[in-house]
């Protein structure tokens, strides 16, 4: 019986870890664009800097998020 339970759980945990490292890469991407854009906006000159480490970031977010979806595709089996 606990094993039908868990068998059943596994699909809806594979579906909710897509869902939270889509949302959460989103949500990061969002901040770390957003802040870039203040920082530009506040002193221009920082441009090359901010870029750099602003697409840096955006990378490591992106990573994240595709990550989780890998583990939530494999949680799903």
């Amino acid at each position: 019986m606990l094993h039908a339970l868990i068998a059943e759980a596994i699909p809806v945990t594979g579906n909710l870890t897509f869902g939270l490292a889509g949302g959460g890469a989103a949500i990061g991407i969002g901040l770390i664009g957003a802040r870039m854009v203040e920082a530009i906006g506040r002193n221009p000159a920082t441009l090359p800097k901010v870029l750099v480490f602003g697409l840096l970031t955006i990378a490591l977010s992106e990573a994240m998020g595709i990550f989780g979806l890998i583990f939530g595709l494999f949680a799903g089996k």
